[in-house]
């Protein structure tokens, strides 16, 4: 991607292609940008009586007159040769007298200029801008007489190129209007500018902080052009010849997915080819985009003009010679009502980016009518404000195009649009059509609904009831909405609060929606400002609280705990049985595959005895709202739960292990465990016990008739529990436990074991120097989550996630050990009691003979068994390796 910097053209990254800042890196060219300034040529463009900038003329024809000068420096040194050319087409070379030769450095030239008529036949215009040798005017006519289709090619794409340029320089200056401190603001001037312009800012500029939403959203490359077809049209393709369906071929080019839309990309690439082989001795040809201003056309250049043969030769287009293809504007909203009473009234349009991002649109008004009086109203195009500006009132002018406005039906001349004999519809319709200039020709654009006067008779059109304590919608209609101003809603402290609404699907309504969940259930009154009319309109409404439906209380004999089933259970406040009283313990829970229904957990209070109640035995309790209304519920007394707790576990510590757990609840896959349980009522020989991990993914049962269920007494149930037959080799974490009754009935979950995974380390090697590391060498040291010398664990020693090896290096530990944290459950430093094995050291030299060196104890090394200095260090005996 590329950025505008300082206002310079970076964004072109293709020789000619204006679109390619939205191209990715690896499809860039080599050539340089167009960030180099050329010179200016002034043109202007008469037909019949009136002229025109160069600016605003999309279009040449036959018999229009151009006015040329080359507006060059007083002090340039090298005579600049300006040729102007028409062109007729791929195949057909143009005469010697479509051939105009400007001489800049003449007194009269540059006094005057020079005009030149477009002849007839003509379909395209390009200027030479070359230095002057000896030769050059022939050597440029011989060079465009054979090979027209390129010069043909260079006319139109460069045309294109300065369309799609001029889109972007205006999103990039009009997006640098908005406040940079205002997300909000950049969002929504984003969206105006997207949609008039036609291309799709980067969403993921949005997501960034603040204060990086503006530099991200004003980066060229942040955007992605989107098919322009007038935009084509206006350039003019070539309808037939080879060279035609070469540049059909490079008009159907999509880079980076579908959206990004360069059609010209592959014919601009081509061209610079072809210019580049086109070069004489004398002569190379440079393309030049063009960026007019009024009647200036300013260029800017890719590549540096050579003064030394082969000099450089300026290549620059004019407009494309043909009728007039007006813009194809249509409204943004088909059925969004424009109203004329806002202090700035925005027409939202789109469809042609050309009206927002050149000239060629100019004298636009906005015809109405049904209206009291009739209005021509000026319009400006704005793309920042998404679409054409209305002048205000005092601004009005007449009608400016008598031979446009004359074309456009008026639907109360006609007799179409009576006025409505039900005092509750809407007046005569009142509507504008956009008309215009777009260069030369007079265009009539769409015919667009309005409002001129606030909307009367505002009513509740919607029979939805309103509820407190809830989100709510509703309707409200009149006989025009378009010029709502604010809808606000009154608290009872008479305090007013803005709510938000929009336009409905339905003519002259709005929805508007209310949070109601901090008002209490009666009147509301909203209140709807209009623009254009200084007093409010009220509407009043009525609130109500929807009651709970409620299906069931249910609860196990025994429990002091019940489940309510129903729907709206956010309003109980409390559960009456007889003289027991529950209240929610927790909040509302939706029922899985129900929209509406919902279990809400209550439970009696702390230390309350356990009512005595049957299963199956008929009850009612009642159930009271927040509201003060009481509701019956039937109650559904279930059988008890099997309520058992954990008296005792046991698991031995696993053979030939050197890690010893630290955390008493770890549970190594590989071992058995051992628990008992006390029943509080007889333990039923055909109830069962169930395990599971946190979510159930992994479960199991353990039985009495299985084997791994022993009934020591009545109420005392020994069991056994193997995870790793249960569960397998990758399981781990904590499990727990519940029983189940003979029916089923579930009892409470009750903590049992963590389970986690063991290491195999087979030795620690450590080498003579006590500073050097030392080698854990073992399998499976990927459950390994840190080594560390000291139980605190202060300079760990952590193994990568996904760690595949069997040697880790680490200090070497104490003779006492050293600890480990398993990935499984890293919470707790274990002791790994296994001894290192210190490689032998050097050999001492030979001790004099008479003051021998006496080594101190703690410095002495163990002692090795002797060895061949050649020989390797022996290998550590089987029996003395610690595991």
């Amino acid at each position: 991607m590329m950025a505008f910097l300082s206002g310079r053209l970076k964004a072109m990254a293709l020789v000619l292609s204006v679109a390619l800042p939205f191209v990715p890196a690896t499809s860039r060219a080599d050539s340089g940008r167009f960030d180099l300034v050329g010179p200016r040529i002034d043109v202007r463009v008469t037909r019949g009586d009136r002229t025109l900038p160069i600016a605003s003329v999309p279009n040449l024809q036959a018999g229009d007159r151009l006015w040329l000068f080359a507006d060059l420096p007083r002090t340039q040194s090298v005579h600049y040769l300006l040729v102007a050319v028409f062109l007729r087409g791929t195949t057909n070379p143009p005469p010697d007298s479509w051939f105009t030769k400007i001489e800049t450095w003449n007194k009269k030239v540059r006094e005057e200029g020079v005009t030149i008529t477009v002849p007839e036949e003509a379909q395209q215009a390009i200027l030479f801008l070359a230095p002057e040798t000896g030769g050059d005017f022939s050597t440029l006519k011989s060079a465009v007489q054979g090979r027209p289709g390129i010069f043909v090619r260079a006319s139109q794409d460069l045309s294109e190129a300065g369309f799609e340029q001029a889109r972007i320089e205006k999103y990039l200056d009009s997006i640098r209007q908005a406040p940079p401190g205002d997300p909000k603001a950049l969002l929504e001037h984003s969206t105006f500018l997207a949609r008039t312009l036609n291309l799709k800012p980067n969403q993921e500029c949005f997501t960034k902080p603040v204060d990086q939403q503006y530099n991200c959203l004003t980066q060229t490359g942040t955007q992605t052009l989107l098919n322009d077809g007038h935009g084509q049209t206006v350039a003019s393709m070539l309808s037939s010849g080879d060279t035609s369906a070469f540049i059909g071929a490079a008009a159907n080019t999509s880079l980076m997915g579908g959206g990004l839309y360069s059609a010209y990309v592959g014919a601009i690439v081509d061209l610079v080819r072809l210019t580049n082989n086109l070069h004489t001795a004398q002569y190379q040809y440079i393309p030049a985009i063009a960026f007019p201003r009024v009647e200036q056309l300013n260029l800017r250049l890719n590549t540096p003009p050579s003064f030394h043969n082969p000099k450089s030769v300026i290549v620059i287009g004019l407009p494309s010679i043909q009728k007039a293809v007006p813009p194809p504007l249509r409204a943004a909203e088909s059925r969004h009502v424009t109203c004329l009473l806002e202090p700035t009234v925005v027409l939202p349009v789109e469809g042609a980016p050309l009206v927002f991002s050149t000239a060629f649109a100019h004298d636009m008004y906005l015809h109405v009518t049904g209206g009291s009086p009739r209005a021509d109203i000026p319009l400006v195009a704005d793309a920042y404000k998404g679409g054409l500006v209305m002048a205000p009132a005092h601004e009005r002018k007449p009608l400016l195009l008598p031979e446009a406005a004359a074309a456009v039906p008026v639907k109360g001349d006609q007799g179409t649009a009576k006025e409505p004999t039900d005092p509750d519809a809407p007046r005569t319709a009142v509507t504008g059509t956009i008309i215009g200039y777009w260069g030369f020709d007079p265009f009539i654009g769409p015919t667009l609904p309005l409002q001129d006067v606030p909307g009367m008779g505002w009513r509740l059109s919607s029979d939805g009831v309103l509820i407190a304590g809830r989100e709510n919608h509703l309707n409200l209609s009149s006989s025009g909405t378009a010029c709502i101003d604010a809808i606000t809603l009154e608290r009872p402290n008479g305090r007013q609060v803005d709510v938000r609404w929009k336009q409905s699907d339905k003519p002259s309504t709005v929805d508007v929606s209310l949070s109601l969940k901090s008002v209490d259930p009666g009147a509301i009154h909203l209140n709807v400002r209009q623009f254009g009319d200084p007093e409010t309109a009220s509407v009043t409404a009525q609130t109500f609280s929807e009651p709970s439906q409620l299906a069931s209380l249910s609860l196990h004999a025994g429990d002091t705990k019940a489940i309510l089933t129903g729907t709206s259970l956010d309003q109980v406040r409390q559960i009456t049985l007889d003289s027991l009283v529950f209240t929610p313990s927790g909040s509302p829970v939706a029922v899985p595959r129900s929209e509406t229904v919902q279990t809400l957990p209550v439970s009696l209070p702390a230390n309350t005895a356990a009512p005595n109640l049957k299963p199956g035995e008929r009850l009612t309790a009642k159930v009271v709202l927040h509201d003060g209304r009481t509701l019956p519920v039937p109650v559904n007394v279930t059988s008890s739960r099997l309520e058992v707790a954990l008296l005792n576990k046991s698991a031995n510590q696993p053979t030939g292990s050197s890690i010893h757990l630290a955390n008493a609840d770890d549970l190594p896959i590989t071992q058995r465990l051992t628990f008992s349980l006390r029943s509080k009522a007889p333990f039923p020989r055909n109830a069962q016990v169930e395990i599971a991990d946190e979510d159930e993914t992994m479960q199991t049962t353990l039985s009495v008739a299985a084997g791994s269920l022993v009934l020591q007494n009545s109420h005392t149930v020994l069991g056994t529990f193997d995870p790793l037959k249960a569960f397998g080799t990758s399981a781990f974490g904590p499990v727990r436990l519940r029983a189940l009754g003979p029916d089923g009935t579930p009892g409470d979950w009750i903590p049992l074991a963590t389970l986690v995974r063991l290491p195999t380390l087979d030795t620690l090697r450590c080498p003579y120097d006590p500073a050097a590391a030392c080698t854990l060498t073992g399998s499976n040291l990927y459950l390994v989550d840190a080594l560390s010398t000291t139980s605190d664990f202060g300079t760990p020693v952590d193994v990568p996630e996904g760690f595949v090896g069997n040697t880790v290096s680490m200090p070497r530990p104490p003779k006492s050990g050293f600890y480990l944290k398993l990935r499984d459950e890293p919470e707790s430093a274990n002791l790994v009691s296994l001894a290192p094995q210190i490689q032998r050291g050097p050999q001492p030299a030979p001790a004099p003979a008479v003051a021998p060196a006496v080594v101190p104890p703690t410095e002495q090394p163990e002692p090795a068994a002797a060895a061949p200095a050649a020989a390797p260090p022996a290998a550590v005996p089987p029996e003395h390796q610690a595991h």
